[in-house]
């Protein structure tokens, strides 16, 4: 309550509307499982996975859709592959948590030779585990490319150089010093000042550049690095282990590993060296992707890491039902138990292993039940944008993709079905109409060629026994409606427990559903047939208000999907006036 002490005229601000509710995003989705490179989300060191907005920013941190090689055998790219259909289908927002196969390890490569100690050495590594031989290859994943990047100048100009710049004239080598400092001594202890150079002597500024390529070209160049460590780019921080900014951290795919004995002199002359020679090139070998499978704990490790991004409404891990062993059903039991999380408001994608059987996908089905999770079956036929020979892939990504879709174009009250699937040449197994009267009411969608009609997703249920939640639009939307007004009615925490919070809280949750159902989400023709909202006392005991409990009852009239359309048709006679 404001005072007022001094008379006078008082202006204040005050508001006459009650708050209102922002509907959350839908249709961004999170993958878990294994790629190329790039930071891993799972472990103590793991990091909070980047949004993605584009299959080129996929690329940029985690590599592109060449096979991984885990054991010495070629390994399809799968998360790779979904996320590529995952924006091809309309996808627009993208996490992804690495999960490291058992045995990753990253490649490295000596500038000084092997046997340096350590602390005069000089590697260069990769950042991520990854990037070691191909199967049957005896050439390196990854080259690093040296550059000696040389800038001729007066003794004037070099003047102005930044401190820390290298320079040299002739066969001696300084780097510069700080305002009014001579050049530090240099190895040959000739270059101690300015004063030893002739006013109009040339002087060459010396930087370093990098150039870094794969197996599918390049991936990364730097330019104008220092070799010391008061350069504005020195190379040790530029490429070291901790970068100075987290984007470097995150898609840098090499470090730079400078011994602490190693002085700007004795860095430029190990990198300069190579950089002169025929093959200015350092092979990054050693790494491998893998020796096996990653573990249970590693899915769970990644998956809580997602729990600290709110805006995930759609998991998966693709690929994942294609691991051997038990691990596609314990990855399937997390990510149910990820979506179901108190408080997540995600549902979680499923995909059934690959070259299954309808009767197997039966068996499979029997081990799940759960509201917050669909399963899509068969897998589908695309051509391999790298080779376009046909390459089969989980549904997941085509199906999170066509979410998004379906949700930015109609609304996540619309089922996500009878949806075109982008990308799509074939499915591994065509789904005939009997074998999805077998299926369907099990809560298997399955995925149809159509005649005249492309191949389309043709189901919407989720794995649940309960009727109430059988489709995947109404948990959606249901989780959709709790996302929003949990997050839009937080200012009320605190505030006085009376009547006039209740109306204020009623008025807001109200204007949000008729927001609703104008936009044609909920069933009914008149507002009280589609939804009601009620806090007063009649939700609420002395007890709980005792206990500073607000509790708001709120229905709301869900539609669900004309899943089975049917005509009636009869004959009449001739005469027949009706």
């Amino acid at each position: 309550m404001p005072e007022y002490l001094a008379p006078g005229v008082y202006v204040e601000e005050t508001s006459f509307r009650a708050k209102s509710i922002e509907g959350v995003g839908t249709s961004t989705a999170a993958f878990v499982g294994l790629t190329a490179r790039g930071p891993a989300s799972a472990g103590a060191a793991g990091v909070t996975p980047p949004l993605l907005t584009s299959f080129t920013d996929f690329e940029l941190y985690y590599g592109g859709l060449d096979p991984l090689v885990i054991n010495n055998v070629p390994v399809t790219n799968y998360l790779a592959h979904a996320a590529n259909a995952f924006f091809a289908n309309g996808g627009g927002r993208l996490y992804v948590a690495r999960v490291l196969a058992a045995g990753a390890a990253p490649a490295s490569g000596d500038v000084t030779p092997a046997a340096t100690p350590a602390a005069d050495a000089v590697t260069i590594r990769a950042r991520f585990a990854g990037g070691g031989l191909v199967a049957g290859s005896t050439t390196a994943n990854y080259h690093v490319r040296l550059v000696r990047e040389a800038l001729d100048t007066t003794k004037q100009n070099a003047l102005r150089m930044p401190v820390g710049t290298l320079i040299s004239h002739g066969a001696d080598f300084a780097v510069m010093g700080g305002p009014g400092a001579p050049p530090l001594v240099s190895s040959t202890g000739n270059l101690t000042s300015w004063n030893a150079l002739a006013n109009d002597a040339a002087v060459v500024a010396l930087s370093l550049g990098v150039e870094v390529t794969g197996p599918a070209g390049l991936i990364a160049e730097y330019s104008g690095l220092g070799f010391d460590p008061r350069h504005s780019d020195y190379a040790g921080l530029e490429l070291g282990p901790a970068p100075p900014s987290l984007a470097d951290a995150l898609t840098n795919p090499i470090q730079l590993v400078i011994g602490s004995g190693v002085d700007a002199f004795e860095l430029s002359s190990a990198l300069l060296t190579i950089a002169a020679s025929a093959n200015p090139v350092v092979a990054l070998t050693g790494g491998t992707d893998g020796t096996g499978d990653p573990v249970p704990a590693d899915y769970t490790s990644a998956l809580e890491r997602l729990l600290a991004l709110e805006d995930i409404s759609i998991v998966a891990a693709p690929g994942s039902s294609a691991l051997g062993g038990t691990l596609p059903a314990a990855v399937n039991q997390l990510l149910i138990g990820h979506a179901e999380a108190r408080r997540a408001y995600r549902i979680a994608v499923l995909d059934t292993p690959p070259a299954q059987e309808p009767s197997q996908v039966r068996t499979l089905k029997n081990g799940l039940d759960s509201k917050y999770a669909a399963l899509y079956y068969p897998w589908i036929r695309v051509a391999d944008p790298r080779t376009g020979a046909d390459l089969m892939l989980p549904p997941s990504g085509f199906v999170c993709g066509i979410y998004a879709r379906n949700d930015i174009q109609r609304g996540v009250f619309k089922a996500p079905a009878n949806e075109t699937v982008t990308g799509a040449l074939g499915l591994q197994r065509d789904v005939r109409f009997g074998e999805q009267e077998v299926l369907n009411p099990l809560g298997i969608n399955c995925i149809r060629a159509l005649s005249n009609r492309g191949i389309r997703v043709w189901g919407a249920r989720t794995l649940s026994s309960d009727p109430e939640w059988k489709y995947v639009n109404v948990r959606r939307y249901f989780l959709y409606l709790e996302a929003s007004i949990d997050r839009g009615t937080q200012w009320a925490v605190f505030e006085p427990n009376g009547e006039r919070l209740w109306a204020n809280i009623t008025t807001t949750v109200t204007d949000f559903l008729y927001n609703e159902w104008i936009s044609g989400a909920l069933l009914g023709t008149t507002p009280k047939e589609a939804f009601f909202v009620r806090c007063d006392r009649s939700t609420m005991t002395q007890n709980d208000l005792d206990n500073g409990r607000l509790i708001c009852l709120v229905g709301v009239a869900a539609l669900k999907p004309a899943e089975f359309v049917i005509f009636r048709i009869g004959q009449k006679t001739a005469d027949s006036r009706e």
